[in-house]
């Protein structure tokens, strides 16, 4: 029981800290559980999630693991998600699951450049959708991947995230106004709007709708909290660029 509990424990942290919700983790850890032959209890709070297993035989063991902040990552919740199926289907022993888990989440995030490339062509959409011309979109595009490319440097040096998205936002926003400050283009203030729209943190703001909807409150207004001080932070290194370009002008 202690190896499975401790397993399980770990297993909910990193799947709470790239961004699953709680209903996913209770399900998921549950499915695996009772693949075992125990019932699993999940108690998911803010900074720690707490596994209760228990047996036939009414023996009880908690246990609890500190989150693991590891970012939104979609690939690593859908590959944690598809082990605890084969799990269920009776494809892997506990210690083969152990190895797949630590295989899964040792793994690099992504490719980096393939990301950078496509939220910026992504963000040079949303400029052309809100009303951009092309010389906005081209800058939007390049304010993106400069703001982008800074912000996976900044996660790599463990730098605070509010800090990187005051950042983000204020280099991103600063080089975008070139269209004002240039006189590129008919739509300055367009570019300059959409410029930090990759910054907004959605999925913590969807989470937040999911948890409260489940009844799962105090995570839900952990999330909710940490998105509105993550919008607040991108909102000020807007505000600033505006003011200094404003100068500059």
């Amino acid at each position: 029981m202690d190896t499975l509990g401790r397993f399980l424990a770990e297993y909910s942290a990193w799947l709470w800290g790239s961004g699953a919700t709680c209903v996913r983790i209770d399900k998921n850890v549950s499915r695996i559980a009772m693949t075992y032959g125990y019932m699993a209890d999940v108690a998911v709070m803010p900074r720690h999630v707490t596994v209760c297993l228990s047996d036939e035989g009414g023996n009880v063991h908690t246990y609890t693991q500190r989150v693991v902040r590891a970012g939104i990552n979609f690939d690593l919740n859908t590959e944690l998600s598809a082990l605890s199926w084969s799990i269920r289907d009776g494809k892997l022993s506990l210690d083969d699951a152990e190895k797949r888990f630590r295989t899964i989440v040792g793994q690099p995030y992504g490719n980096n450049f393939n990301i950078l490339w496509l939220t910026s062509l992504a963000n040079a959409s949303f400029c052309r959708l809100f009303g951009g011309d092309a010389a906005a979109m081209g800058v939007v595009f390049f304010a993106t991947a400069a703001g982008y490319f800074l912000k996976q440097r900044f996660l790599r040096e463990k730098m605070d995230i509010r800090v990187i998205f005051f950042l983000c936002a204020f280099i991103s926003a600063s080089l975008a106004s070139g269209c004002g400050l240039f006189g590129w283009g008919a739509t300055p203030g367009v570019a300059v709007a959409t410029s930090v729209l990759y910054l907004i943190p959605g999925v913590p703001y969807i989470n937040a709708a999911s948890d409260m909807l489940a009844s799962h409150y105090l995570c839900s207004f952990s999330r909710f909290a940490d998105a509105v001080i993550l919008t607040a932070s991108l909102s000020l290194g807007l505000l600033t660029s505006i003011t200094v370009m404003n100068n500059c002008l």
